[in-house]
């Protein structure tokens, strides 16, 4: 059994492709960087350049199912020019998977890509599952949109499509909770704007295997990867605190200061969407980090954060 994973060197990729191997089953991944190609029995890389619409097409033997991951941070600061790197990094990539599966004899039979719960509104009354219409009017909610789109095309190769709509991604190596304990661990953490705002989280681990429950169990159509507790920020910066031991002297930052700092990317941090993981849980599956504390606590025990 064999998957292709693209943006396996990623915060989620490198979960999931140990996890992959631990289950027996061997990942081809594609990287834009030639010297991270490597092979193995069980693990081979590829080189791509999807700008130059390059691929090296022995990617695809032997792949049954694909997990699409690729496509740039959106914690970084919001430029026009970077703007257009979120949008052409999930594009791009999907549109060149699909153009070479179409011209060639493959054994693809599921494509799985990854979204995010950004296309929801923020109303702080609301819990949003898979079926609501609703969405938001924002850059975040247009870049999901389109990017759910380059996923869509795959259902006319005839193959099952997924789609994987993920939250805040909690892990002790990167994403936005090692910045957040920083300044815990310096006595100056705090939430931003009212710290009301809610926040659909998952524990990396839970994410890479929802990812491979998804996949393995050939489910088709979209899903919340989201932890079954919401939390707010206040909640979550609270818990980091006790969890290290800190406490929180300082007031919550306001808006304008998040907005000075980060321009339009502190959306990111003033709003949050409350959603819901239901239909994955009656799919079967079950979180081995189903609330805060346990996620925060698993997460801290690194060494890393126990450094003073």
């Amino acid at each position: 059994m064999t998957y292709l994973i693209t943006g396996a060197t990623g915060l989620v990729g490198q979960e999931l492709v140990k996890l992959c191997l631990e289950n027996a089953i061997n990942v081809h991944y594609l990287t834009t960087n030639k010297s991270k190609i490597k092979s193995q029995n069980n693990y081979k890389g590829f080189y791509w350049n999807p700008s130059a619409n390059e691929i090296d097409e022995r990617c695809f033997e032997g792949v049954t199912k694909i997990i699409h991951l690729a496509g740039a941070s959106i914690a970084k600061r919001w430029t026009d020019a970077y703007k257009k790197t979120i949008f052409d990094s999930r594009v791009k990539t999907a549109d060149i998977l699909y153009q070479s599966l179409s011209k060639i004899n493959h054994q693809v039979t599921h494509f799985i890509g990854a979204s995010a719960i950004g296309i929801y509104p923020t109303k702080t009354d609301k819990i949003y599952d898979e079926s609501s219409n609703e969405q938001a009017s924002n850059f975040l909610s247009d870049v999901v949109q389109v990017w759910e789109k380059s996923s869509d095309q795959f259902s006319n190769l005839g193959v099952k499509l997924s789609k994987i709509r993920i939250g805040l991604v909690l892990a002790e190596k990167g994403g936005a909770f090692p910045q957040m304990v920083a300044p815990i661990k310096l006595y100056a953490g705090a939430a931003f704007g009212s710290g009301k705002q809610w926040q659909s989280w998952i524990h990396v681990k839970d994410l890479a295997r929802l990812f491979l429950y998804v996949t393995h169990n050939s489910l088709e159509g979209t899903y919340n990867a989201v932890a079954p507790n919401h939390i707010n920020q206040n909640q979550l910066i609270k818990q980091a605190a006790q969890t290290i031991n800190k406490p929180i002297l300082l007031p919550n930052i306001p808006a304008f200061v998040a907005k000075l700092l980060m321009g339009e990317m502190s959306l990111l941090l003033l709003e949050g969407q409350k959603v819901s993981p239901q239909k994955i849980i009656d799919s079967g599956f079950q979180f081995d980090f189903p609330t805060i504390k346990e996620a925060v606590e698993d997460i801290l025990k690194h060494p890393q954060f126990n450094s003073h």
